[in-house]
């Protein structure tokens, strides 16, 4: 299942039923696990590990090293999990010394056309980026989170779980847990309720939310205020909970909407 015209080298560790397609280039220091299909002119290159059932289309680059400035060659690392669609064209960077030398993507992600993940990023389960959307160097992002195409977002920044970019906008503030953000630079434009939907969510965590983000953008208080206003349902449930949380944590202050 190794085409004759791909080049793998020694030291990589291929699983079981594996596929390589051919022109594929596989470096040093990769792992690949069972079940994952890699097509045509991909190039791969370590310390990278990949896990199980995943599939890389053609073009992409994965596991290459970051060309930030203040990298210098220091041995870094790509983790990616299982079952895992990465489109044609992708790249995906190895971190840098510098931060904690390891980027990470999760499982059950669908990496669309010619997406950008940078170096130290970290990328959770379920995470859907479409054409041409890209993260800088050490963005976190949540679970289920959800870009639209040609979105970007900022180095450092975090992105909620349950979140929605919008196509073509660029993230240069906090996005919080559930929230919807729309434009250059985004803003807030209300909460992601469709995707909530389609997660389970109950009825009574939905409508919690729903006051949680009118309480934080629409009551003229300040987060600090919200915040001390919502401690009560916080306690009572985890969503309301979850959505402070990613509020508290907030380095470069969260998006807030328009006007």
């Amino acid at each position: 299942m190794i085409d004759a015209r791909a080049i793998v080298d020694s030291s990589a560790k291929i699983g079981a039923d594996v596929s390589i397609g051919p022109w594929s280039i596989i470096g040093a220091d990769v792992e690949i696990g069972d079940g994952t299909v890699v097509e045509p002119h991909v190039v791969i290159k370590g310390p990278t590990k990949i896990g199980c059932n995943n599939h890389i289309f053609q073009f992409s680059t994965v596991g290459e090293a970051t060309p930030a400035l203040a990298y210098q060659g220091e041995p870094t690392e790509l983790v990616i999990g299982d079952n895992n669609v990465i489109r044609e064209g992708v790249t995906i960077h190895r971190g840098m010394v510098q931060d904690q030398g390891r980027t990470a993507i999760g499982s059950h992600c669908l990496l669309m056309a010619y997406v950008h993940v940078g170096h130290d990023c970290v990328v959770g389960d379920h995470v859907i980026m479409a054409n041409n959307a890209s993260i800088a160097g050490h963005v976190i992002v949540g679970d289920y989170a959800n870009f639209g195409g040609y979105s970007g977002v900022a180095q450092f920044r975090h992105i909620g779980a349950h979140t929605h970019i919008a196509a073509m906008s660029l993230v240069v503030k906090d996005i919080p847990d559930f929230v919807t953000a729309a434009g250059n630079p985004a803003e807030a434009a209300g909460l992601n309720l469709e995707g909530m939907k389609r997660r389970g969510f109950e009825r009574d965590d939905i409508r919690a939310i729903k006051e949680a983000y009118r309480t934080l953008y629409r009551s003229g208080l300040t987060a600090e205020e919200a915040l001390a206003q919502l401690a009560d349902e916080r306690q009572r449930l985890d969503v309301v909970d979850r959505f402070c949380a990613s509020i508290e944590s907030s380095r470069w202050g969260v998006a807030r909407p328009r006007g």
